[in-house]
């Protein structure tokens, strides 16, 4: 199975270097880098390195960054997708044992649990953020039907099929990004798997601040509302029912899909 990395980069020059060292290329295949207008020496970085690299024309968040490295992926004939963050939070080393329930066809999606085994606070995970993460975890493994040690790690792969049916374009173009396609995914019907993974708080390491935490929060809590009204037939969201082809132009389908036929 074709194993394609995505970076969604945004002034990640001081972690990328060591962040791409670590990535096990026996197992990975591609590499796609997408610069959400760094002002530093990103791009330069990972043009040197030989990674494909994908520059934004203005900036977009990180969930709108995500979409363009989603839809660079598939357009590569991925099969697998790993989502690694190039700041150095997350242990790249782990992708062959993230990897490996997809390609057994266990799970549809993997995500790497900080939470899971213990060491998070000592790895430099702030308490509020520790806090925040456990109960919003609580929340979305109650309405999600999970069982789930933490639905907020930026380390995940996905089989082709989930990123195919998905309409993740219709999500939020900021960090919310990722809450919603752990919801989408399950209302498809896929399965959710995890392994443990260590904690990396740092300087260089991306982090979002107590404002925006708080705003992440509840927006949340939201996604959460939504996915329970649509499931109740209540409300009906596009968001939890369409699929992505259904929210694409067909020019862009046929791009993505080209290697499937």
């Amino acid at each position: 199975m074709k194993v394609v990395v995505i970076m969604p980069a945004y002034n990640a020059a001081q972690t990328l270097e060591q962040t791409y060292a670590d990535i096990p290329m026996a197992v990975v295949d591609h590499i796609i880098l997408v610069d959400d207008v760094s002002q530093d020496q990103t791009v330069e970085i990972a043009q040197r390195l030989g990674l494909q690299t994908i520059v934004h024309v203005q900036n977009k968040g990180y969930g709108g960054n995500q979409k363009t490295c989603y839809l660079e992926a598939l357009k590569a004939g991925a099969e697998i997708v790993v989502m690694l963050h190039p700041d150095y939070q997350y242990d790249s080393t782990r992708i062959p044992e993230l990897i490996a329930p997809i390609q057994g066809d266990e799970f549809d999606m993997m995500m790497g649990s900080r939470l899971s085994g213990g060491g998070t606070l000592a790895g430099g995970m702030p308490l509020y953020k520790y806090i925040s993460n456990r109960f919003l975890t609580m929340v979305e493994n109650l309405v999600l039907g999970q069982h789930l040690s933490e639905c907020h790690t930026g380390f995940r792969a996905y089989h082709r099929r989930v990123l195919t049916t998905i309409p993740f374009l219709l999500n939020s173009d900021n960090f919310l990004f990722d809450t919603e396609v752990i919801a989408q995914t399950v209302a498809f019907g896929f399965r959710i798997g995890e392994i443990a993974v260590p904690t990396r708080y740092f300087a260089e390491a991306s982090s979002v601040n107590f404002k925006n935490s708080v705003i992440y929060g509840l927006n949340t809590l939201w996604t959460m509302l939504k996915f329970l009204l649509n499931r109740r037939g209540l409300v009906k969201f596009d968001q939890f029912r369409k699929p992505l082809q259904q929210v694409m132009s067909r020019y862009h389908w046929a791009e993505i899909t080209a290697k499937d036929k």
